[in-house]
């Protein structure tokens, strides 16, 4: 988005899109997420290290996240978690890094936006045994079974469902509304850059399995992030 970031926040609002949670990555990304927050009233930060990255935390760093959590745009705790797929980082680290951020959340009292990829039975039990349930948040990018669906719906968390419910050969679990910027485009935009501005078309898939309007689904989703990151209207 180098090229062109300023432009393409800029056209948000007049394009429906209300309110962005911008979620960290590395600590890079996270102080990056910061800077957005403080520059537009509508972005909003995440302060988390991406499993993929997480080989660089160390107890210091632990500290800086926590006092960013603190700032008042700071509204969750991701994009933490497991990824076995890519297994960038030893799984042992990971595990530890995961519980540490869910820790930290914790005591931030802030919900978590939590990555899993191939680390469906490892997330979850770190998951019951760290009490999410007493945490809240969302499970990003949603892709695993109606069972493990149910699990995380009984901790009281959220399905973070993107552009890969537009796909052919998407699983059709649907509560929350999404984008993985800048993956994941939906139909008809699949391949190219995604951003905000293709929620529309996740709006209308949802809308359509679900037999309901999309203004409808615009009006549930917003109170359904406005409850989950504990945000005023």
């Amino acid at each position: 988005f180098d090229c062109d970031r300023e432009e393409l926040l800029g056209s948000m609002q007049e394009h429906g899109i209300g309110g962005i949670i911008n979620v960290g990555a590395s600590m890079e990304g996270v102080f990056a997420s910061q800077e957005l927050a403080d520059k537009y009233p509508f972005i909003y930060a995440g302060v988390g290290i991406h499993p993929d990255y997480v080989g660089s935390l160390n107890e210091e760093k632990l500290r800086m996240l926590a006092e960013l959590c603190k700032k008042p745009k700071t509204v969750v705790v991701g994009e933490i978690g497991l990824d076995y797929y890519w297994d960038k980082e030893a799984h042992d680290i990971q595990k530890r890094w995961f519980i540490e951020q869910l820790k930290m959340a914790q005591e931030a009292e802030l919900p978590v936006n939590i990555h899993s990829r191939d680390a469906a039975k490892d997330t979850l039990d770190i998951a019951k045994e760290e009490h999410l349930a007493e945490i809240g948040g969302v499970v990003h990018c949603f892709s695993y079974t109606e069972e493990m669906a149910r699990e995380y719906l009984n901790m009281g968390m959220y399905l973070g469902i993107g552009g890969v419910l537009t796909y052919k050969n998407a699983r059709v679990l649907k509560e929350v509304l999404e984008t993985d910027s800048p993956y994941l485009t939906p139909v008809p935009n699949r391949g190219k850059r995604n951003s905000s501005l293709n929620l529309p078309y996740v709006v209308m898939a949802i809308a359509e399995i679900k037999g309901i309007t999309t203004a409808e689904v615009e009006d549930i989703t917003w109170e359904n992030a406005m409850k989950l990151y504990r945000m005023a209207e």
